[in-house]
């Protein structure tokens, strides 16, 4: 049988066709607009993501047996708000996961209501981009629009909804929105009450790999599929591309490098840091994970190279780079504000170190290792819960950089494990569908079946002492520059 897999990113969707053992068919990509309606504002249409999925569904499958797909799963890029009314329209545009207008609303959570009552309610505190804040912001901006919310839902649920007619998330989305007692896998009657909404007005949770139902007969037609063909729930993006890197079942590490980065460490076990610096959420697989997030990590380096000095050239410019571990030039990738482990939106990206000899190679070189060091700082979290790693797998477009591995891989000091598949999310949700449909008799059945390592970058003990120091130096920026940055606003 075939599978689909929809990653429903930021800028594009992409579909991949999966057969039974993993081998990928086909792949497509689809891209649909980005709105930025004021500074630090960030939406999307939902009519655009679907008409974008109809569109490359329809290519992806032009060339085989339809009557072979079985089932069809998502990833999708968390947090989002999509609100629709009673007719399940759309209200308004979706508020995504990088948007910063509630920093009100944030602080409202984390200090009236309390990181601590947040904490037990959720297993997590309010983040700038996490969906109750979002709820409260639209609630005191657009009471029109809230008083006609007859559904909450996330950009993939939003997807799964049209293809099959339930209000449908699975758990590692909903964790994202601090609406979910994460712990009990149930939405927290004490955060609805605090958003001012109902239970009803939430969609049904799901586990990842459990079948929502089946595709409507008219979107069957439209399509040309079966409507017996299965909508599976899915998962939100980084659970996804930990799934379609075999991150699966007890103390195993991806990291993420795409628009946003990520340090995922699933776990068979509940639990949170003391701070909440990292996210506590449900997995993929049945279980949990811890994760920290930063919101700009390739995309600093698509903003260095396509925006500042003017290239697409990322392979020639990186060659320049000859030394590792020499570099007195740092970089904080804080270009959206940043998440894990600050909780700060209102940082911001900075050089500094520069001299006359500073070269366009350094400036490179500080962008690909601040990423890496920002990744560092959660890992750092991870270690003081006595989590201890000995490698990672690595997945998203800045995984394609040997250069960029080989850096995440000594600053880090881990074994860096590249597999064989890039597709992270799009393979991972496949994955999820291919569960469902009794391909394989669960998650971690179906990973260590069809991921496989293809190489291993190791960390060099002269290049990880080196970076040792630099770290020890670039973690002293952020709090040295922080007041600055509060300033700013």
């Amino acid at each position: 049988m075939l599978y689909i897999g929809v990653d429903l990113g930021t800028s594009a969707v992409k579909l991949i066709l999966m057969n039974a053992d993993g081998t990928i068919v086909n792949t497509v990509s689809k891209e649909y607009p980005l709105y930025f309606p004021n500074p630090g504002w960030s939406e999307q249409r939902p009519e655009d993501w679907w008409e974008q999925v109809v569109q490359g569904m329809k290519e992806l499958i032009s060339n085989n047996d339809h009557n072979q797909i079985a089932g069809i799963s998502f990833g999708g890029q968390m947090h989002g708000l999509v609100i629709l009314d009673s007719e399940d329209q759309v209200i308004r545009p979706a508020i995504l996961w990088n948007d910063g207008r509630t920093g009100k609303q944030t602080n409202f959570l984390n200090e009236v209501i309390g990181k601590d009552k947040l904490s037990s309610y959720t297993a997590n505190i309010a983040f700038a981009g996490f969906t109750a804040p979002k709820l409260l912001w639209v609630m005191e901006n657009e009471p029109d629009h809230f008083s006609k919310i007859s559904k909450i839902m996330l950009p993939k649920d939003y997807i799964a909804y049209k293809l099959s007619g339930v209000h449908s998330t699975d758990y590692s989305d909903a964790s994202g929105m601090l609406l979910m007692d994460v712990k009990n896998k149930c939405w927290s009657k004490e955060m609805l009450a605090i958003c001012s909404i109902t239970q009803e007005q939430m969609p049904k949770l799901f586990e990842s790999y459990e079948v929502v139902g089946n595709l409507k007969p008219d979107v069957a037609a439209m399509l040309g599929l079966n409507a017996s063909c299965k909508v599976v729930a899915g998962a939100g993006d980084n659970a996804a591309a930990a799934v379609g890197t075999g991150t699966v079942g007890d103390g195993r590490c991806n990291i993420s490098l795409g628009t946003s980065g990520t340090i995922f460490i699933s776990s068979k076990e509940f639990g949170v840091d003391e701070n909440n610096a990292l996210h506590a959420f449900a997995h993929a697989d049945g279980h949990y994970h811890l994760m920290g997030c930063m919101l700009s990590a390739a995309s600093c380096n698509k903003w260095w190279m396509d925006g500042i000095i003017g290239t697409k050239d990322y392979q020639k410019e990186q060659a320049d780079i000859q030394e590792l571990g020499e570099n007195n030039v740092y970089f904080l990738p804080y270009l959206m504000g940043e998440r894990s482990p600050h909780n700060n939106p209102d940082a911001r990206g900075t050089f500094i170190g520069m001299t006359m000899d500073t070269t366009r190679a350094d400036m490179t070189q500080a962008v690909l290792e601040g990423v890496a060091f920002a990744i560092r700082d959660s890992l750092e979290v991870a270690k003081s819960l006595g989590i201890q790693l000995q490698r990672t797998k690595i997945c998203g477009g800045g995984a394609k950089s040997l250069l960029w591995k080989q850096i995440i891989a000594n600053v880090l000091n881990l074994k860096v494990d590249v597999i064989e598949s890039e597709e992270g999310p799009a393979l991972g949700s496949a994955m999820l569908a291919a569960v469902a449909c009794k391909e394989y008799a669960s998650v971690e059945e179906a990973a260590k079946s069809i991921v496989k390592v293809i190489d291993t970058i190791e960390p060099s003990p002269e290049l990880v002492e080196k970076y040792e120091e630099k770290y020890s130096k670039f973690k002293k920026i952020y709090p040295s520059v922080k007041e600055l940055f509060d300033s700013l606003k």
